[in-house]
């Protein structure tokens, strides 16, 4: 059961990390600019981009903190 809690998660992260971005920007302007009908779970999850992009900017901004340091994702070179 644990595997498939940690499959659907790591499916969201994934998701996420690259629709965040074409959420964020691209719901408000089938809203507003091309007169969608409003809709409960994509307003649910524009709220959730923007949260990951508010969490994004103060880490790498204001923290200037990196996911992977030099020393850790580089390869050894012989």
């Amino acid at each position: 059961m644990s595997k498939v809690f940690r499959e659907i998660y790591g499916v969201g992260i994934l998701f996420f990390y690259y629709m965040k971005y074409i959420i964020l920007i691209g719901w408000p302007i089938l809203l507003y600019g091309l007169e969608y009908k409003p809709n409960m779970i994509m307003d649910l999850l524009w709220v959730y981009c923007l949260a990951l992009m508010t969490k994004d900017f103060i880490v790498r901004v204001i923290l200037k903190k990196k996911y992977c340091t030099i020393d850790s994702c580089s390869t050894p070179k012989k």
